[in-house]
């Protein structure tokens, strides 16, 4: 027999079974494909499909990430924590994968972990070559000059996310920082797989390695990822590599569950919901770009990924973009600040932060909570700065 939570005024899941949060988002899953009339064989593959559509392409980034996370776990970190969230945007969008950035800033980022988090997803949502190149790109928008605002937007919205860290965890919440008995701290190890992976990015993005698969490889996030880790494990001492590999194996495996049973809720979700068209926008300024803004948070809710949200509203998006008299540059902008919202459990990012930066809190609503509001905050932050450009004249 299944328990039950005992009655408190504290918890909003009181009078609910007691399963695990990915338990019920699995049922969830399945009573959606029900509502939505699907057939069995239907909603099996739909689950199949949704639940191995990105697998792949997260165990090349969590794996060596993991890894990463674990050999730096052997270095005297803490010094360095104020580093990791000011290079948390940066490595956000160098790697175009926020999720990416914070598996491998997060051993050094000690009791900050959640800021970093914040930063990672906001640097990814607003700078180059992340979210407004692909938003851009999607929408057939050219103007160079959406580099330029996403990162001054980047600003407020950095500083609103680290104000809501501050003002919703206590010292008690916040992960107790690893202490190295080493009385030095090696920051050339700390740095030099950070460094080594910058180089090998900047690489990628200035030549065309299309014809040298290894290079082409090597210097992409994945491949320049995996690269730094190796170079961090052969930092660490022989008999400890092994464990920090089982460690990367363990963390990834469990993950990989999570990843995919969300993205299974995404994909039948959005086969039962179709999102086009249930959000009309106005072609009027103010008002179109606030549509363009709901339209993106929709498809981010139903979808949890925001890069899998960045591909899917351009279809819908890009008609309207063209046809109204709206600035490509604050249309690119308000998807990318709509896709901020909100992290939810069927956003991968989600179960990173919760298992790392909020392992501690027990409840899985206040993880919810905090990781969703601060989101959305966020969002409305930029949201009003994009507004607030477009009536000076600056967009």
């Amino acid at each position: 027999m299944i328990d039950t939570f005992p009655i408190s005024k504290k918890s909003p899941t009181a009078l609910l079974p007691r399963m695990p949060l990915m338990i019920w988002l699995v049922v969830i899953t399945l009573v959606l494909g029900f509502i939505g009339n699907m057939s069995a064989p239907d909603l099996i593959e739909t689950f199949n499909h949704g639940f191995g559509r990105a697998l792949g392409e997260f165990a090349l980034i969590l794996l060596p990430s993991f890894a990463l996370a674990a050999a730096l776990s052997q270095r005297n970190t803490q010094p360095a924590q104020g580093a990791a969230i000011i290079m948390s945007p940066l490595a956000s969008a160098g790697m175009v994968c926020p999720d990416t950035a914070y598996a491998a800033l997060s051993p050094m980022a000690g009791r900050n972990k959640l800021e970093v988090g914040f930063g990672a997803y906001a640097g990814f949502k607003l700078l180059y070559p992340a979210g407004p190149l692909i938003v851009a790109t999607g929408l057939g928008v050219k103007d160079t000059s959406i580099a330029l605002y996403g990162a001054a937007i980047l600003i407020p919205v950095w500083a609103a996310g680290h104000l809501w860290v501050r003002m919703n965890t206590t010292a008690a919440e916040d992960l107790d920082t690893q202490k190295n008995s080493s009385d030095v701290v090696d920051l050339l190890g700390v740095f030099a797989p950070f460094f080594i992976l910058a180089v090998l990015l900047i690489v990628g993005a200035s030549v065309d390695f299309s014809v040298l698969p290894l290079a082409d490889f090597t210097t992409n996030p994945k491949g320049a990822l995996i690269i730094a880790a190796i170079w961090a494990l052969i930092g660490v001492p022989r008999d400890k590599r092994r464990h920090c590999l089982d460690q990367a194996i363990g963390r990834t495996g469990s993950l990989l569950l999570v990843i995919g049973i969300a993205s299974a809720f995404g994909e039948i979700l959005t086969s039962v919901i179709p999102m086009d068209g249930i959000l009309p926008v106005s072609e009027s300024g103010t008002v179109g770009i606030i549509g363009l803004f709901v339209l993106a948070a929709a498809f981010k809710l139903a979808q949890g990924s925001s890069m899998a949200t960045f591909a899917a509203i351009a279809p819908v998006a890009g008609p309207f973009v063209i046809s109204a008299n709206l600035s490509p540059v604050a249309a690119v902008l308000a998807i990318c600040m709509g896709s901020f919202i909100a992290i939810l459990p069927n956003d991968s990012f989600f179960w990173l932060l919760r298992q790392d930066a909020l392992s501690q809190i027990k409840e899985d609503w206040r993880a919810i909570y905090i990781l969703a509001t601060g989101a959305t905050l966020q969002a409305l932050v930029g949201l009003a700065v994009i507004l607030a450009a477009m009536k000076g004249g600056f967009i």
